[in-house]
C-alpha cells in the first residue's frame, strides 16, 4: 500500500466556495473535486451525461473559475509550504492575495514555499483556474510553428498544448466538456526540519535464495539539520541518524531478504507483498513492495523480433485490456468504484491492463490495487494521438513530470513496462502539416520522446522502456498498425476499415496492445440517459452518445453481415454486444493459438468514462457486457478454440496452456442442430505443455452438418473446463426454431438470487439482464434442447428477498423473431 502521513499542517480538503471569474455563477465545491460536478449539484447546469445536455454545458470550459476558502493558523512561524498535486491545469494560487504558485501541469506535484504570505489567525487561499480553451489557444499562438491535433478526437481545440488529460477535450468514446478542478492533495505543511520528497526502491540482486532491496529516501530541508529516520521492512526496523544539507539529501539502505516470497501476475502465482515504512519526525510514508524480476524479450527471429515479458525467469502471456479514466468527471469516481472495475478484470482472467496515454497517471492507491490483484500494468506516458510542442519550455515541463511520476510509481511490482506515448508515430501521417514537412515534425517528436526516455532512465535505471505504442522497435517509425513481425501492434482493420471478423486471422502479431470492436452500452444504462422516444439508433440522443464517426453505421452494417435484422431496439442493443464478443473472441482465440509467436492480447477497452456506445467490455457503472462474460472464457489460462484453416476445409481445434504445468485436456465434440439436438462426433484427449499452444485435432469441415454448428466441451486435468461452438458461415444462415426458454427464480439466504434457465430448443447466446445492477455467475451462454443452467445473480446493493428484481432474457432466436 502507499500511505502518507504528515502530522504538522492544515488539511485544506473539504468545502470551498466556487464562482466564475465574472461573478455570474456561484456554487460550493468539495475539493478534491471538479467544477462541473459542483455546478450540477448547485443546479447551475443539468447532468451533462443525460440526453443532449453535453451541448448545454459547453460554456463552462470557456470561463475562468475561482475557488476560495479560509483557514486558521495560530502560529505561522517556521518554514511552511503548500502541498498540491493533480491541479487541473493552468492555475494560479494565492495566499492572502499573494501569488505563491503558477501551475500548468496536471501531472506534477507542487510544493511552493508560502511563509512570506501567511499571517497569524485567519488566512485566505484562492485558486484561479484559467480556461483550457484560452490557455491552449494562447500557447498555440506562441509556437514557432503550428502543432496539429486530432480534431476528430478533440472537438475542443489545442489540448495538445496543455499537460492535461487529453481525453478531457473529447475522444471517440468520451464526452467533450473540458473538466477542471483539483483531484489530489491540497494541504499546508510545516517543514520542521525536513520532509520526505521521494521513497524509491531497487531490487539489486535476485538469486541464491536472496534479494537485495535498495531503499533510497530523498529528504528536503530548508537549512542543514540533524534528523532521525526509521526504515521498517516487514518488521525489520533500522534507525539512521542523518545530517541533511539545505535542499535535497539522499539516504540509502539495503535490506537483504532471505528466502524471498516472489510477486507473480494473477494466475501465475502468489501476489506476495512486503510492507516498507519510512519515518521521520512528523511524517511517514508506507509502501508495499513486490519482489520480482522483469525483462522485455525482443530477440531477433525468422519473422522479425519477439515482444515478450518475462517475470521471475518465466515468459508470461499477457491477457487483458486497455484502461481509460474511471469517469469523465473526477467527483463521480471513488476507490471503491475503481476497485470494482479492476476486480472485474481479474475475474475475467486478465493479468494485465494498459494505462492508456490520453488519461491520467493514476493515484498511488490504483497501483496498490494492481499490486494486490496481480494485474501487470503497461504504463503509457500521457501523450496520445496528437503532435506536441518541442520548445525548451514545454520539454522542461515534461522532464519534471516524468521525473516525479517515475519516482512516485516505479516501486510498484505491477508496473512492468513504461511506454513513451500512444500513437504519436502514426500521428505524423495524419496531418497535412506533418505530411508536407515530415522532417520538422519527426525531429520535434524525437526531441520529446528522447526527453521522456532520458527521464525514465535517470529516475529508474531498472525500468523497462518502450518508445511508443504501437512500435516495431527502437527508432523504428514504420507502420505498426499493419506490420505484424516485430514489436507491439495496434490492429484496427476490422473496425476502422470495415473488414470481416475473419480478417483477425490474417495477421500474426507478436503482441497486440490495441484492437477492438464497438457495441452499444446495455439497455439499463441507455435507459438512464434516454427516454422512450429516444430508443432508436438514429435518434439525436443515441447519436450524441456515439462519439466515433460512422460508429452506429458500422455496428449496424456488421450486424446485417452476420445476423438477421433485429426485431426491436432492445434486440439491436443485445446483438451489438454479441457481435462485439464474437469479434474480440475471434482475434484472441487465433492469436493465443500462435503462442509463443504472439505473447499478448490487450483489447480496447476495459471501461467507459460515461454512458456511451464504445469498445468497452464493462458498462459505465461496472456491469459486465456480453464481451466481458465471453472474455472470461477466451482468456481462461487453459482454453480450447476452433479455428478454420485458411482454405476453410478443416477446423483446427487449438488448445492453449498459460500455466507452468503440463495439462491433459479431454474434449467432447458434437454436431449441434438448429432444433437443439447434440449428436456426438468424437472424444479426443491431448497433452498441452507448460506455456504453450498446441493443435489438438484437425477436423474435416464436412463433419459439421449443413445448417448446423460444431460444439464442444472440455475438462483439463487442473480442473479448468469450458465449452463453445463454431459456425461455418454467418448466423443469419441458420434456420432457427423457437428456443423455448423458461426461468425459475428463487431468493437465497445470502442475498443472492438463483435463476434456473431451461431451453426446449436451441438457445444461443442467452443473455440475462435486469434494471438492477449486479453480477451473474455466467451469461452469454448456450443451451441445447432440454438443457438447464443454474445462474447466481449477486445484486450490486442489497435487495429484499421477497421483491426479486425483474429479469429479461435475450437469445439469438428471440432477438430476430417477432414470435
Amino acid at each position: 500500500m502507499y500511505e502518507y502521513e504528515a502530522a504538522m499542517g492544515v488539511d485544506l480538503a473539504g468545502e470551498w466556495s466556487l464562482h466564475s471569474a465574472d461573478g455570474e455563477h456561484r456554487a460550493v465545491i468539495t475539493l478534491p473535486g471538479d467544477v462541473h460536478s459542483a455546478l450540477e449539484h448547485a443546479g447551475v447546469i443539468p447532468d451533462p451525461y443525460f440526453g443532449r445536455n453535453e451541448e448545454l454545458v459547453q460554456w463552462v470550459v470557456e470561463r475562468d473559475w475561482v475557488v476560495e476558502r479560509t483557514f486558521m493558523l495560530p502560529d505561522p512561524s517556521g518554514s511552511w509550504y503548500l502541498d498540491i498535486d493533480h491541479l487541473d491545469t493552468v492555475a494560479v494560487v494565492f495566499v492572502n492575495d499573494v501569488p505563491v504558485l503558477s501551475a500548468d501541469n496536471c501531472f506534477r506535484r507542487f510544493r511552493p514555499d508560502v511563509i512570506h504570505a501567511l499571517r497569524q489567525g485567519e488566512n485566505t487561499i484562492r485558486i484561479i483556474f484559467h480556461s483550457s480553451l484560452s490557455a491552449g489557444a494562447d500557447r498555440q499562438a506562441r509556437q514557432p510553428f503550428y502543432v496539429p491535433y486530432h480534431k476528430g478526437n478533440s472537438p475542443l481545440p489545442n489540448g495538445n498544448m496543455l499537460r492535461k488529460p487529453q481525453c478531457h477535450f473529447g475522444w471517440d468514446w468520451n464526452i467533450a466538456i473540458g473538466p477542471l478542478g483539483l483531484y489530489g492533495t491540497i494541504a499546508l505543511r510545516r517543514l520542521d526540519p525536513a520532509r520526505i520528497e521521494h521513497v524509491e526502491t531497487e531490487q539489486t540482486h535476485h538469486g541464491d535464495g536472496l534479494v537485495d532491496l535498495k531503499v533510497t529516501v530523498t529528504v528536503y530541508s530548508a537549512d542543514p539539520a540533524a534528523i532521525q529516520m526509521h526504515l521498517d521492512l516487514d518488521g525489520e526496523r533500522i534507525r539512521l541518524d542523518i545530517g541533511t544539507r539545505a535542499g535535497e539529501t539522499r539516504v540509502t539502505h539495503v535490506f537483504e531478504i532471505e528466502q524471498p516470497r516472489l510477486w507473480w501476475p494473477s494466475g501465475s502465482g502468489e501476489q506476495a507483498l512486503y510492507t516498507l515504512k519510512v519515518e521521520i519526525a512528523g511524517e511517514s510514508v508506507t509502501r508495499q513492495i513486490g519482489l520480482r524480476t522483469v525483462e522485455l524479450i525482443t530477440d531477433k527471429d525468422e519473422t522479425g523480433s519477439r515482444f515478450a515479458l518475462k517475470l521471475n525467469g518465466r515468459e508470461i502471456f499477457c491477457r487483458g485490456a486497455n484502461w481509460i479514466p474511471a469517469d469523465a468527471l473526477f467527483s463521480r469516481t471513488s476507490p471503491e468504484k475503481t476497485e470494482d472495475l479492476l476486480t472485474s478484470a481479474v475475474a475475467a482472467n486478465m493479468n494485465m491492463i494498459r494505462v492508456w496515454g490520453g488519461g491520467f497517471y493514476e493515484a498511488d492507491w490504483f497501483y496498490d490495487l494492481c499490486d494486490r490483484l496481480g494485474l501487470m500494468v503497461w504504463q503509457d506516458f500521457m501523450f496520445a494521438c496528437n503532435l506536441y510542442p518541442c520548445t525548451d519550455e514545454f520539454l522542461e515541463n515534461v522532464a519534471a513530470e516524468v521525473d516525479y511520476q517515475v519516482r512516485r510509481l516505479a516501486s510498484h511490482a505491477s508496473i512492468v513496462l513504461w511506454c513513451g506515448d500512444n500513437e504519436l508515430v502514426g500521428a505524423l501521417t495524419w496531418f497535412e502539416e506533418s505530411v508536407n514537412n515530415r522532417d520538422r515534425y519527426l525531429v520535434a517528436y524525437d526531441r520529446l520522446n528522447r526527453e521522456i526516455e532520458q527521464g525514465v532512465r535517470k529516475a529508474s535505471p531498472q525500468a523497462i522502456w518502450w518508445p511508443s505504442s504501437p512500435a516495431s522497435g527502437y527508432l523504428d517509425y514504420g507502420d505498426a498498425w499493419h506490420a505484424d513481425g516485430s514489436g507491439d501492434m495496434h490492429y484496427w482493420s476490422v473496425w476502422h476499415e470495415n473488414k470481416s471478423f475473419d480478417n483477425y486471422r490474417a495477421v500474426k502479431p507478436r503482441f497486440c496492445s490495441e484492437f477492438g470492436f464497438q457495441s452499444y452500452t446495455s439497455l439499463p444504462v441507455i435507459e438512464s440517459f434516454a427516454g422512450k422516444a429516444d430508443m432508436n439508433i438514429s435518434s439525436p440522443v443515441i447519436e450524441l452518445h456515439q462519439k466515433n464517426a460512422g460508429g452506429n453505421e458500422r455496428i449496424a452494417g456488421t450486424m446485417f453481415r452476420y445476423f438477421r435484422f433485429p426485431k426491436d431496439f432492445a434486440s439491436f442493443v443485445y446483438l451489438s454486444q454479441i457481435q462485439q464478443g464474437l469479434a474480440i473472441g475471434t482475434a484472441v482465440d487465433h492469436w493465443r493459438s500462435l503462442k509463443p509467436h504472439c505473447m499478448g492480447t490487450l483489447f480496447w477497452q476495459l471501461n467507459d468514462t460515461w454512458p456511451v456506445a464504445s469498445w468497452s467490455s464493462l458498462d459505465y457503472g461496472g456491469s459486465w457486457k456480453a464481451l466481458h462474460y465471453m472474455a472470461r472464457r477466451f482468456f481462461q489460462p487453459v482454453a480450447v478454440a476452433a479455428i478454420p484453416s485458411e482454405d476453410a476445409t478443416n477446423i483446427i481445434l487449438s488448445m492453449v496452456n498459460d500455466t507452468a504445468e503440463t495439462v491433459t485436456i479431454d474434449v467432447n465434440l458434437f454436431a449441434l442442430s438448429t432444433a437443439g439436438d447434440r449428436v456426438p462426433i468424437k472424444t479426443v484427449q491431448g497433452d498441452c505443455p507448460p506455456d504453450r499452444a498446441e493443435v489438438l485435432l484437425h477436423l474435416d469441415s464436412l463433419e459439421i452438418p449443413a445448417g448446423g454448428l460444431l460444439a464442444w466441451s472440455f475438462v483439463a486435468s487442473n480442473g479448468m473446463k469450458g465449452e463453445g461452438h463454431f459456425i461455418n458461415g454467418a448466423y443469419k444462415s441458420l434456420e432457427l426454431f423457437p428456443s423455448g426458454i423458461e426461468t425459475e427464480i428463487s431468493a437465497l439466504p445470502d442475498g443472492t438470487f438463483e435463476l434456473t434457465v431451461t431451453a426446449s430448443g436451441l438457445a444461443l447466446f442467452i443473455m440475462i439482464e435486469s434494471e438492477m445492477p449486479g453480477r451473474y455467475s455466467d451469461n452469454a451462454f448456450d443451451l441445447a434442447r432440454g438443457e438447464s443452467r443454474r445462474i447466481i445473480f449477486t445484486p450490486g446493493t442489497p435487495v429484499s428477498s421477497d421483491q426479486p428484481p425483474a429479469f429479461r432474457l435475450h437469445d439469438l432466436y428471440s432477438s430476430q423473431s417477432a414470435d
